[in-house]
């Protein structure tokens, strides 16, 4: 991450609780490093265990994203990113229209069958996926569900 994409990311960080006087233990990495190894790992599309040692060590970053996925400060870095790139575009931080759009994915068969289903319209068995963008493109919603439920039942 250069510098300047740091400093939009750093504005658009939620603080965590120890820093507002809530308890907590202060992080022992930096952010910016943890966010720059996640991203690395997203877009390499390695797994955890193959982190280069330029980063901090893999399973404190694994960590760090379990955490952070958990407590939402993720999808709130997501939405308030999202808020800024739409400012810069003219338009109101917050979506009021979107589109939606789905996939039909073959599951292997080592997929439990209680996640598998089969689209009749697609002949295809698995998974269906099913995404949510703004009239930008930009991502509000992910959701995976059976290839057997109708996309307007999603």
């Amino acid at each position: 991450m250069s510098d300047a994409e740091w400093a939009v990311v750093r504005e658009a960080m939620p603080v965590p609780a120890w820093m507002n006087g809530k308890g907590g233990q202060p992080e022992g990495y930096c952010h910016r490093q943890m966010l720059d190894a996640v991203r690395y790992l997203v877009a390499g599309g390695i797994t955890w265990r193959a982190m280069p040692g330029d980063f901090p060590v893999w399973d404190r970053v694994y960590a760090f994203a379990r955490r952070w996925g958990a407590q939402g400060l993720l999808a709130e870095l997501h939405d308030r990113l999202r808020g800024l790139v739409r400012e810069d575009a003219g338009r109101d931080p917050e979506p009021t229209a979107a589109i939606v759009d789905s996939q039909s994915v073959r599951a292997a068969a080592t997929v439990p069958a209680s996640s598998r289903g089969y689209d009749a319209g697609k002949k295809v068995p698995g998974r269906k996926r099913h995404i949510m963008v703004d009239c930008l493109g930009l991502l509000l919603v992910v959701m995976v569900t059976t290839a057997n439920v109708h996309d307007s039942n999603a």
